[in-house]
């Protein structure tokens, strides 16, 4: 019955050690492709995918679709609810509350369902207009394009296998622990460790059941590590600029299917993810009472972290990457992308534009203009190397 929010579960702090991690997947004879490859002139495209691809990589790996949801889960006894917007995913089921062995068992298996990161190149610019006689800003949105980067978390998509870790949090990190508020293991000051071995899985999930709090929460974060953001933002961010665009551009790297979230089975979880209650709150501003009083009555247990890498770090400092390095990814993806800025394009790309791109990278609406004729075909690309020569998407301040 909180407020809704695009990000309704709040993430885990700190990131230790994964000494004592549990991998859910097997490693022996994994493809590595950690080849680097050199940097490009910043005013050129990527080069065709075929000139760079190392060790036969694959364009585009297909993600196979188990279930991740125990059998025993499935009979009616609670509900299961994902967020359409951030993927979050909940479970109420009194089975959960009582069976410590298994809540350890769903959240295994919920650890083995990978996030979904992505990359979004939005393009934006501002203009000014008249409508009677009053001048109004108005932000114009140029493209807005997404690339979809699960499949290069894996070493093999189509046999499920990555370098996943399932692991508890460190007693040096503050996070939720049974707890209102977030706090350290008892006895840890600051970077100090205790003596005592921290807490497994497994005696975590039998002190969430054994707790006697009337509202209570078990969540798994997913999370994924080893990517650089930077360097491939500063990658796009330069190809874009390469198109002489003149907006506002902003690259950003959202994660889908982050959390989940186990809630004991109580009138209080149930009203709180029923939508027309959520709703009630939200519109006649009953959030303002409701969140509070969630707040500092749910008893919370966020201790439980499945790491997705995307790379790891060796002994030597170098990098070991599980399919793709971000430098191959910018060379696979960079003409798709450029290709899309140019179309004005907003959406997700897909094997289709992957595939169009490196058959016909250098001409824009291939798609709209297939059979149109010549002299069309001829103008708009004409268009868009002007464009491309004066600058296209600036800020306008005039009416």
């Amino acid at each position: 019955m909180g407020k809704p929010s695009a990000s309704p579960i709040p993430g885990i702090a700190g990131n230790s050690s994964d000494s004592d991690a549990v991998s859910l997947h097997t490693q022996p004879g994994d493809r590595v492709y950690d080849d680097d490859i050199s940097e490009l002139q910043s005013d050129s495209l990527p080069p065709l995918y075929a000139d760079i691809e190392a060790d036969n990589a694959p364009l585009l790996p297909t993600i196979h679709n188990p279930s991740y949801v125990l059998n025993t889960l499935n009979d009616g006894a609670g509900v299961r609810i994902v967020d359409v917007n951030s993927g979050a995913e909940c479970f109420i089921n009194p089975r959960l509350d009582r069976d410590p062995e298994l809540l350890e068992r769903q959240i295994q298996l919920s650890a083995s369902k990978p996030p979904r990161p992505s990359v979004r190149i939005l393009g934006r610019h501002s203009q000014t207009v008249k409508e009677n006689g009053k001048s109004e800003k108005k932000i114009l949105t140029d493209f807005d394009v997404s690339v979809d980067l699960t499949p290069y978390l894996f070493s093999d998509a189509t046999r499920n296998v990555s370098w996943t870790k399932l692991r508890t949090v460190e007693n040096t990190e503050k996070t939720w622990r049974g707890t209102i508020l977030r706090k350290r293991a008892p006895g840890v000051k600051r970077d100090l460790e205790v003596s005592d071995p921290k807490p497994t899985l497994a005696e975590w999930c039998h002190r969430y059941c054994a707790s006697h709090a009337r509202v209570k929460s078990f969540t798994l974060h997913r999370r994924v590590v080893g990517f650089d953001e930077e360097k491939l933002k500063q990658k796009l961010e330069a190809l874009v600029r390469g198109t002489n665009y003149r907006g506002t551009v902003d690259i950003t790297f959202p994660v889908r299917d982050a959390y989940v979230l186990v809630y004991n089975d109580c009138k209080i979880n149930r009203w709180r993810v029923t939508p027309w209650i959520v709703w009630m709150c939200y519109l006649t501003f009953l959030w303002l009472i409701t969140w509070p009083l969630l707040f500092f009555q749910t008893k919370r247990f966020e201790v439980a972290v499945a790491e997705w890498p995307f790379s790891v770090q060796e002994a030597d400092g170098s990098k070991r990457y599980v399919s793709m390095s971000e430098d191959h990814i910018y060379n696979l993806w960079g003409r798709a992308i450029s290709r899309a800025v140019l179309d004005k394009r907003q959406g997700t790309l897909d094997q289709e534009d992957l595939i169009a791109s490196q058959m016909a990278p250098a001409e824009p609406f291939a798609n709209a203009l297939q059979g149109a004729p010549r002299f069309l075909r001829e103008g708009v690309n004409a268009i868009t190397a002007i464009n491309r020569q004066l600058g296209w998407g600036r800020h306008d301040h005039c009416a």
